[in-house]
């Protein structure tokens, strides 16, 4: 057999189903030269049976199956990394896909100069919804040659292994091989690769298909949204660490404050988003697994942070463990504290204290926030749901509370609103919040989500209650936050099954999901779908100026 120039390896455990995508993706390229491994970590459902067959259907495709599974995927990628033929890597996981052109546009990269790899953009696919997206954007903007990591560190946050094309040579030079027998070997060796290679080239066009379940259930979803297990938190934290110790054992120093700036804003901040969920007795053992670590990291790397992020992870190094559930709820969506407190010098601090050390009061000094100043359309205000009725039909009966820190509505009741907008038809109720002690405000709204207006075509999707307050003309919108568990139920509207839930994930509001039925599913949307296309619309454009 002729060598070829690209080897993809596919990786896969258990995947029988999604296998055959992965691997026509890659059979598909437009730059047909390439020795497509499938790696199998010892599966033990139909996975080798697939894998046998795509290996007989196409003579570039080549079956490896590990002895006994790894549980990782270190060892499936450095198996066939040993027996690969080509002068050029890929990584591939089973339930993702390489665009057609994937393989062509790196590889040109390659020859146009000698670096040592080559990487893209990779575009995102929300599979419960289709949504693409590309992650990290910002990185991937322009076509771009750097020699060295060092003169953009903020590429440590692209730490995926399979956006890259690796020279085989780079890999061998340096020993370059993914960790064994642990998690989150992607960002160990992509820091790596990072630090060693001389020069790289950043392609912007999308060389990676990433799949993305962030709602799967816990036994199939993948390892990053496996964060409810203690065992994700330490295996994270332990990859940071090697990390640390190959940054200080190769000269790379200077680019900790940088490393650690991406662990607390993407590592850390993943797991702070899914705090209100978790129970004192997970929060008291996450608390001592990150802690020690966080006490290693450097101080800019905090500085560099949102206040609300700080806010965050100093209750936690603090152990002020439910007012951490607390802060976490809203975060990067304006939603304000519950209480704060000001000293004698005039800084205002979040909660009901002032921080004991030096450092804490910095990390909790929230002044810069402007509370008592800042514009009333930006306030910060925290609505929140403190009882959940049902009504008749579809409605609910809401008891809400207002907290306003800084005290920025007058003293007495003041007239709310609550809005909700399915299928751009818009709903208000008015009702009135009572003060009940200084800065808090409670009182009750009916919403009846079966009154709201919905387009003859139907209407499909989710939609959230949000609460407006107006004060002197000028009008501020902002999160409902519900209770995080409460009984759902589904009653039926005109055309539609209608569902009311907690969120169950993000801040956790009230949630609102209407589904189409009868002849609205299955004549009315798929009809007007048809007509919207794009080519369509063109049509109908030509012939109405053709009319005129």
């Amino acid at each position: 057999m002729s060598t070829p120039d690209v080897t993809v390896t596919v990786i896969v455990y258990n995947d029988a189903e999604r296998l055959t995508r992965a691997v026509d993706s890659v059979r598909r390229q437009t730059h047909a030269n390439v020795e497509i491994i499938i790696s199998d970590d010892h599966s033990t459902d139909g996975t080798a049976e697939v894998a046998r067959r795509l290996a007989a259907q196409d003579p570039r495709v080549r079956h490896l199956r590990l002895e006994q599974n790894s549980g990782g995927c270190g060892v499936p990628r450095n198996r066939a990394l040993d027996i690969a033929r080509a002068p050029y890597l890929m990584f591939l996981d089973s339930d993702d896909e390489l665009p057609d052109d994937a393989v062509a546009l790196l590889l040109a990269a390659h020859r146009e100069r000698e670096i040592d790899f080559a990487m893209g953009a990779v575009q995102r696919v929300r599979v419960d919804n289709g949504r693409r997206s590309t992650w990290m954007p910002h990185l991937v903007a322009e076509r771009r040659t750097l020699d060295g990591v060092e003169a953009d560190p903020r590429l440590f946050f692209e730490h995926l292994s399979t956006s890259k094309m690796y020279a085989r040579a780079f890999l061998d030079r340096h020993g370059l091989r993914f960790p064994e027998g642990i998690h989150y070997e992607d960002q160990l060796f992509s820091a790596q690769a990072y630090c060693l290679a001389k020069s790289f080239t950043i392609v912007p066009k999308p060389v990676y298909r990433w799949y993305v379940a962030p709602y799967a259930a816990s036994q199939a979803a993948s390892i990053s949204n496996q964060r409810h297990k203690l065992a994700n938190v330490r295996d994270r934290i332990h990859v940071q660490h090697l990390i640390d110790t190959f940054l200080a054992e190769n000269g790379h120093e200077s680019l900790r404050e940088d490393k650690d700036h991406k662990f607390l804003k993407h590592d850390f901040r993943m797991y702070a988003g899914d705090l209100p969920y978790r129970d004192e007795a997970w929060l008291s053992s996450f608390a001592d697994l990150v802690t020690p670590y966080l006490d290693t990291l450097s101080p800019g790397a905090f500085a560099r942070l949102p206040r609300a992020e700080r806010v965050v992870l100093q209750l936690i190094r603090d152990r002020r463990l439910a007012e951490a559930r607390v802060a976490a709820r809203g975060l990067g969506h304006g939603v304000g504290p519950r209480r704060i407190t000001t000293d004698g010098e005039g800084r205002t601090y979040w909660g009901d204290r002032i921080p004991a050390s030096e450092w804490a009061r910095r990390e909790l000094d929230i002044s810069d926030l402007d509370l008592e100043t800042r514009p009333f359309p930006s306030a910060q205000f925290r609505h929140e749901i403190t009882e959940i009725t049902r009504g008749p039909g579809a409605s609910v009966d809401l008891a809400i509370r207002t907290y306003d820190p800084a005290l920025r509505l007058p003293v007495g009741p003041r007239r709310a609103t609550l809005l909700i907008a399915p299928g751009g038809h818009r709903v208000h109720v008015h009702f009135r919040l009572s003060p009940v002690g200084p800065g808090v405000f409670e009182g009750h709204a009916h919403l009846d989500l079966g009154a709201a207006l919905l387009p003859f075509y139907g209407f499909s999707g989710v939609r959230h209650p949000l609460l407006r307050l107006q004060h002197q003309g000028v009008s501020h919108t902002g999160l409902l936050l519900a209770p995080l568990t409460f009984a759902a139920f589904t009653a039926q509207v005109p055309h539609h099954h209608l569902t009311v839930e907690p969120e169950g994930h993000a801040p956790g509001r009230l949630q609102a999901r209407w589904e189409p039925t009868g002849a609205t599913a299955k004549l009315i949307r798929p009809t007007v779908r048809r007509l919207a296309r794009p080519r369509v619309k063109r049509a109908a454009r030509l012939v109405a100026s053709a009319l005129r």
